[in-house]
């Protein structure tokens, strides 16, 4: 029996479909190949990142238990913090990024030159409801501005894929670029001189029930690359795919000198890392890996924008990172101090209503304000280490203003040597009937130490601040544990000025902030108090240097919570420190530390105008428990400021009106 036109029309189809698929089965598949070198393309990392390379490299890519252990070693490396910017460059479908986020990294970023894995990224972020930006990119041209991430991570041997050398060089530039001065960037890339020596050849490896990849490998020509060819079979369908591709082998040393060509400091490597795979087969390129990171020594990068009328020109004072800080463990800035220097120029950019310039050399912070004095509104004093980071000449910097006619926030000099002087600031208080704890002044010249009170005591120096000369040691109980109190003082810290031994109160620790100018506009911060409930037995409860200054220091894991007493002993606090405010001429914010005796009765400790301003400051801490940001803190400080000089802009009189309460 003959077919019926129709059938006849439908086997045509099929047999045209049959022909098609065989037609293009055998252009996949290219045969015995001598030069696997001939057939790597340029480009052809566009082309090979689909759904095929989550099969091949499942077992590592799609190893969730994998990811987490490499991010919790990432973490542990970079110290990262979770308000830290990330970028996870060339991220393919996103499991660093997306495991970032599920622990509570808020500000994380994913690039990838794949449509397919950053569009499967996309749809799992949004799954699970995670805020994660992805986008595509190619990583010698990153599409973002200079100085917006802390941290770079190219990860599981995403470096090395251009034919180039000279772009692999650029993708460091750029990322070295977009990362903010001492940023860090994070490179996890395969041991070259372990995969020249241990290379298979050829192999094959089952990557399901129904597929299978076998593979060859050599050298590059050049001895630089290795080739890697992969034949993806299915059972039933055949040869699905058969593919090059190359990757400059890089080992340490070539790594370093092209880091360092790059522009990048601080080189350190970290190991090696080893996936677990459960395949445990082929692990090609990630069988072991070299995990190095680098600094990004730069200074910011110079924002040209036109002059806006409309907003405040703002110079900010701070620190010169090039000066020895003898208050500083190891007397340099270190990387904490750059990293929030960091975070408050990141925050300071938020505020669109201001300009800013920041002047951070001393040795011509004269001739920079000369130039600049007539093309600012104002000054934003934060330089609390001191002019040449000498604390001595803190006030040096408001005086030098003041000759010089140009307006700025904080306090003036004169209030600045009222309270760097303990002794000085406990018998102005006392004069207004404001209690303070027993003490004793020591001069170098003294010889004998009479106490008219009882132990324990604590000893500090009567000038400075920051803690600086108060240990766990400067709590003592007898005669013996004082003299050697007093000796380290001396000797450790090098301090040879007088020296206030004092009451110690064994009450909650207390401190209170107020941001803006009584009796008119400010705003009283919650009162906080130092949690002591993680120190070791034997440690006495203070807030010393190590807690400022030393990571490893179990006072470094105390925090400040929201006091809990009652509300007459507040209202007195609150009372008291807006009277100390106005009697030592504090101006804008300042911060009072008050100490409960064992009875639950206030003692004053210390007035702090110009209290430090960094993101995790005790300022900062009280700030964010009325819902009030890091970057709007800032801006309550330079509104006081703006407010008493009376300095104005039209564009300005109805922005953050709300920002200082107004209290009777």
């Amino acid at each position: 029996m003959g077919e019926s036109p129709s059938d006849n029309e439908s086997s045509k189809r099929h047999n045209k479909v049959r022909e098609s698929r065989n037609n293009e089965r055998s252009k996949k598949f290219l045969g015995i190949v001598s030069d696997l070198e001939e057939y790597v393309r340029p480009d052809w990392w566009k082309h090979l990142f689909n759904s095929l390379y989550l099969k091949t490299d499942g077992d590592v890519v799609n190893d969730q238990e994998i990811t987490n252990r490499e991010v919790d070693l990432f973490i542990r490396i970079l110290g990262l913090k979770p308000e830290d910017d990330i970028l996870d460059l060339c991220c393919g479908h996103g499991r660093h990024s997306l495991e970032l986020a599920r622990r509570g990294f808020k500000n994380v970023e994913g690039l990838d030159i794949s449509h397919y894995l950053i569009k499967k990224a996309r749809l799992q972020a949004e799954k699970e409801g995670l805020k994660v930006k992805f986008r595509e990119g190619d990583a010698r041209k990153l599409p973002y501005q200079p100085d917006s991430f802390d941290v770079v991570m190219i990860l599981g041997n995403s470096f090395g894929y251009f034919e180039s050398i000279k772009d692999d060089l650029q993708v460091l530039k750029e990322v070295r670029r977009i990362l903010r001065p001492w940023g860090k960037v994070l490179i996890d890339v395969a041991d070259g001189s372990y995969l020249k020596e241990t290379y298979q050849k050829r192999s094959w490896e089952w990557i399901n029930k129904q597929m299978l990849v076998c593979r060859e490998r050599a050298l590059s020509s050049d001895g630089h690359r290795l080739i890697s060819r992969e034949v993806i079979v299915n059972v039933k369908r055949g040869v699905i795919a058969d593919q090059v591709y190359a990757i400059r082998l890089y080992d340490k040393e070539t790594l370093r000198q092209l880091l360092e060509k790059a522009g990048f400091t601080n080189i350190v490597f970290h190991g090696e890392l080893t996936p677990d795979s459960k395949r445990n087969q082929d692990l090609g390129m990630m069988e072991k890996r070299i995990i190095v990171t680098a600094a990004a020594k730069k200074e910011w990068t110079p924002v040209k924008r036109r002059m806006n009328g409309s907003k405040m020109r703002v110079a900010v004072i701070l620190g010169d990172p090039s000066k020895t800080d003898v208050t500083k463990p190891g007397g340099v800035f270190d990387e904490d101090d750059f990293y929030t220097i960091n975070k408050l120029i990141q925050a300071l950019s938020e505020l669109k209503e201001y300009e800013f310039i920041y002047l951070m050399n001393h040795d011509t912070l004269l001739q920079d304000l000369l130039k600049l004095r007539n093309r600012i509104d104002f000054v934003f004093n934060l330089c609390d280490e001191g002019f040449y980071n000498d604390p001595k000449k803190e006030l040096h910097i408001p005086a030098l203003l003041d000759m010089l006619g140009i307006p700025y926030t904080g306090a003036g000099p004169q209030c600045l040597a009222y309270c760097y002087d303990k002794s000085l600031v406990r018998g102005v208080a006392r004069e207004m009937g404001i209690p303070v704890p027993n003490a004793v002044f020591l001069k170098p010249s003294d010889i004998k130490i009479e106490i008219p009170f009882d132990f324990p005591v604590i000893v500090k120096p009567n000038y400075g601040d920051s803690s600086f000369g108060i240990t766990s040691k400067s709590v003592v109980y007898d005669e013996e544990q004082l003299l050697n109190a007093i000796i380290e003082l001396r000797e450790k810290f090098n301090y040879n000025k007088q020296i206030l031994i004092e009451e110690f109160l064994t009450g909650r620790d207390l401190t209170l902030g107020i941001i803006g100018n009584p009796p008119e506009d400010y705003l009283v911060l919650p009162i906080t108090e130092e949690d002591y409930s993680t120190l070791p037995e034997g440690l006495p409860p203070i807030c010393s240097y190590e807690a400022k200054w030393i990571p490893g220091s179990p006072y470094w894991n105390i925090r400040s919570i929201l006091a809990n007493i009652p509300q007459d002993v507040k209202d007195y606090i609150i009372e008291c420190s807006v009277k100390l405010f106005n009697r030592l001429e504090c101006r804008d914010y300042a911060r009072f530390d008050w100490r409960l005796d064992s009875e639950g009765n206030p003692r004053l400790l210390e007035v702090n105008p110009n209290p430090g301003w960094c993101w995790d400051g005790h300022l900062a801490k009280a700030t964010a428990y009325i819902g009030m940001s890091y970057p709007e803190m800032l801006r309550a400080i330079l509104k006081a400021a703006e407010k008493r000089l009376k300095i104005t802009k039209t564009s300005l009189e109805k922005i953050e009106e709300a920002t200082i309460s107004r209290k009777p």
